[in-house]
């Protein structure tokens, strides 16, 4: 049961790029409509359970949750903006293997901090950070715009960092009901601000376009992400942490089978860096945390992403 939600949760998540980039070259949805929809409706959907069973959470929100809840909203607003903007483009391999260099951001924040990090999770920093300069040398040579949606898309995946760091001050002391809650319906508000200033329309689209925005929130935002929740309470984070890496791969081959897209062999090098890089990130912070060398008063969440963002 374990290997089906696995699988179900890596084909959520990896379909998210490939479904957006589609849903954005057929119809005339905007970028900022998919992230309005897709975080408005999780937050109706994380906010039923709450509502029926213990609705006083909300009224017992304190200025510190406020405040954290909000910087994470803000945060991933930027973030879908950034990432759902670079699908429009570059590759959705490139984008989504940018935009997943979220945990080693996190050790790169840490960094700033004063955090030591053990040699490993150095050495994977140095391994993903260089498949970035492959990726971005081969598409800064073929193509100006596509350099800019990779630069987007490592912007989206450093705010997904900041979005994680956030969120995991606010937790402390929120259910997770009351945080995705109040989250996501701030960053659906700060979206919707951010299309009004700009222009792009939030309603009005054709059928397909809102088939996109449905299947885009169901299989990435709920089908995957609750997936990854369920492995987390039956499995070792650890692992789980590792198979959620296979998003990379797995968007890599969606779009190459359903887009048909096709990327020079260099960039697919860098795929496999970051790849490799985020594995040796994940398994050195992971085990720094079992010798005790993390920071006591920092939250899992602060040592690494366990789910990410897309």
């Amino acid at each position: 049961m374990n290997f089906f939600f696995a699988a179900l949760g890596v084909l959520g998540v990896a379909s998210s790029g490939p479904l957006i980039a589609a849903t954005l070259g057929a119809t005339s949805v905007s970028a900022l409509a998919i992230a309005f929809w897709r975080n408005a409706i999780g937050a109706a959907v994380m906010a039923t359970p709450t509502v029926v069973r213990e609705p006083r959470q909300f009224g017992r929100i304190t200025r510190r949750e406020f405040r954290w809840s909000s910087l994470a909203a803000v945060a991933l607003a930027l973030h879908f903006a950034c990432f759902i903007t670079s699908l429009q483009l570059t590759s959705v391999a490139a984008a989504t293997a940018l935009v997943c260099l979220q945990s080693a951001w996190i050790a790169v924040f840490q960094l700033f901090r004063g955090t030591r990090h053990r040699w490993q999770v150095l050495a994977g920093l140095g391994i993903a950070f260089g498949g970035v300069v492959a990726i971005t040398g081969f598409d800064m040579g073929s193509s100006p715009q596509a350099l800019v949606g990779d630069l987007l898309a490592m912007a989206g995946g450093a705010l997904a960092g900041l979005y994680t760091l956030a969120g995991g001050k606010a937790r402390q002391s929120m259910t997770t009901g009351t945080y995705t809650t109040l989250c996501y319906g701030m960053c659906a508000a700060l979206v919707a601000v951010l299309a009004l200033l700009t222009g792009q329309p939030l309603t009005g689209f054709e059928p397909a376009g809102w088939l996109g925005i449905a299947a885009i929130t169901v299989c990435a935002q709920l089908v995957g992400h609750t997936a990854f929740n369920h492995l987390l309470a039956t499995m070792s984070p650890l692992i789980v942490s590792m198979i959620i890496l296979l998003e990379i791969p797995g968007a890599a081959l969606l779009a190459a089978v359903f887009l048909h897209e096709t990327l020079p062999a260099g960039t697919y090098a860098g795929l496999g860096l970051i790849l490799a890089g985020l594995a040796v990130v994940v398994l050195g912070q992971r085990h720094a945390g079992r010798r005790g060398r993390a920071p006591r008063d920092e939250p899992p969440s602060e040592r690494l992403a366990e789910l990410g963002a897309d």
